[in-house]
């Protein structure tokens, strides 16, 4: 057992917090399964798909984005999101990296 609990979380782990917490929550993931391959969808577009209020479901993209688990941009009035597949795989394959030292 390593004894000393204060040892700094490694720089590659910094964000894996925040992606772990917003992949946590069923509807986050529902949502997330709403993106075809390399699509971009706006908050009416989800909302159409999903059992939720518009505004759960802006709050729900909301933690999504801050965690930087979908990429984001207005365009007029509308906001699209699509996923930021090079933060979820780099969450993971540090993830995967620690548990192979194990």
């Amino acid at each position: 057992m390593n004894r000393d609990y204060t040892t700094a979380i490694p720089d590659a782990w910094q964000n894996i917090a925040q992606v772990f917490t917003a992949l946590g929550d069923e509807h986050r993931q529902r949502i997330l399964l709403t993106f075809e391959p390399g699509e971009r969808l706006n908050v009416g577009q989800i909302v159409e798909v999903s059992t939720l209020s518009r505004s759960a479901v802006s709050h729900h993209l909301k933690i999504l984005r801050e965690a930087g688990v979908l990429d984001s941009e207005k365009i007029g009035k509308e906001v699209y999101f699509w996923l930021n597949k090079k933060q979820i795989r780099e969450s993971l394959v540090a993830v995967m990296d620690y548990l192979k030292t194990q």
